[in-house]
C-alpha cells in the first residue's frame, strides 16, 4: 500500500481499476479513469504520432520515460509556484492527478524558429535560429491536425488569454533554467480550471510535447521520430536528457 500522502488510495486498488474498468476518456496518448474526490487515474499510451510526417507508431519504452520526465518536471514547476494537476506516480506508466476540465486549446511557447514557424511562415525567420523573445501562440486541438487560432476567438469564449500566456511563459522560464545546458526550443501545454477556479497545468510535460537539443546540437525529443529514426534509437536518445536532470 502506498504511504505517500499525495496519493489517497491504495496503489493496488488503483491498478485494479485500470485492469477491470474501461477508461472514461481515451485519447491518442492517454487513457483516463475518473475517481472520487475530483481525482483521476491516467495511463500514458506509448504512442508517437506526427500528422505532418505521416507516422503513427507504438514505442513501448517511451511511456515510462515520458512519465519519469513528467514527474520531475511537475516537482520543479510546483516548487516554482506553477499549479500542476500531477499528484504522484502510481506505476511504470500511470499517475494520479486532479481532474480539471479544460477547453480544447493548447498553448505553445517557442524559443527557436522551427517546425510550424518556418513551415507555415516561410521566409520570416531562419530555421533553427533563436527568436528575439519567446513567442506564445494558441492552437485549437482538433483532428486530424491542430490548427492555429486567433486570441480574440478565445476571448470571445471567455478564456483567460493573458493569464494563460503569463503561466506558459513561467513554465518556459522554469524549464529553461532546470534543463540547461540542454536547450528548450519549444513546447506545448494545456491549462484547465481547478475546483477553486485557479488555472492549472494539466498536460504532460515530456519529450513527447517538446523540442530539446543537447549541447552537441542533437535532438532529444519527438523530432527523432519525425525524422524516421527507429524506436530503439529514440529511446536511447531520450535517456540522455536524464544526464542533465
Amino acid at each position: 500500500m502506498r504511504t505517500d500522502p499525495s496519493i489517497p488510495y491504495d496503489t493496488d486498488a488503483l491498478l485494479r481499476t485500470a485492469r477491470t474498468r474501461p477508461p472514461d476518456i481515451t485519447g491518442r496518448s492517454k487513457e483516463l479513469w475518473r475517481l472520487p474526490d475530483g481525482l483521476c487515474l491516467v495511463r500514458i499510451v506509448p504512442s508517437l504520432r506526427s500528422f505532418t510526417y505521416g507516422r503513427d507508431e507504438i514505442v513501448e519504452e517511451t511511456g515510462p520515460l515520458r512519465l519519469a520526465f513528467y514527474e520531475r518536471a511537475a516537482a520543479r514547476l510546483t516548487e516554482a509556484g506553477v499549479d500542476c494537476a500531477f499528484r504522484g506516480r502510481v506505476g511504470e506508466d500511470m499517475y494520479l492527478a486532479d481532474y480539471c476540465p479544460a477547453p480544447p486549446f493548447e498553448v505553445i511557447v517557442k524559443n527557436v524558429a522551427t517546425g510550424s514557424t518556418t513551415r507555415k511562415y516561410p521566409g520570416l525567420f531562419p530555421d533553427g535560429e533563436p527568436l528575439p523573445r519567446p513567442v506564445v501562440k494558441f492552437d485549437y486541438r482538433t483532428d486530424p491536425e491542430d490548427q492555429p487560432i486567433g486570441e480574440d476567438y478565445l476571448r470571445a469564449l471567455g478564456l483567460p488569454v493573458e493569464a494563460m500566456r503569463e503561466r506558459a511563459l513561467a513554465v518556459n522560464d522554469v524549464l529553461r533554467s532546470w534543463l540547461a545546458p540542454v536547450r528548450v526550443w519549444d513546447f506545448c501545454v494545456i491549462f484547465g480550471t481547478g475546483r477553486d477556479g485557479r488555472l492549472v497545468l494539466i498536460s504532460e510535460v515530456s519529450q513527447d510535447c517538446m523540442r530539446l537539443r543537447h549541447e552537441d546540437g542533437s535532438p532529444l525529443d519527438k523530432d527523432l521520430f519525425r525524422g524516421g529514426v527507429p524506436g530503439a534509437e529514440i529511446v536511447a536518445q531520450w535517456r540522455r536528457v536524464f544526464d542533465a536532470i
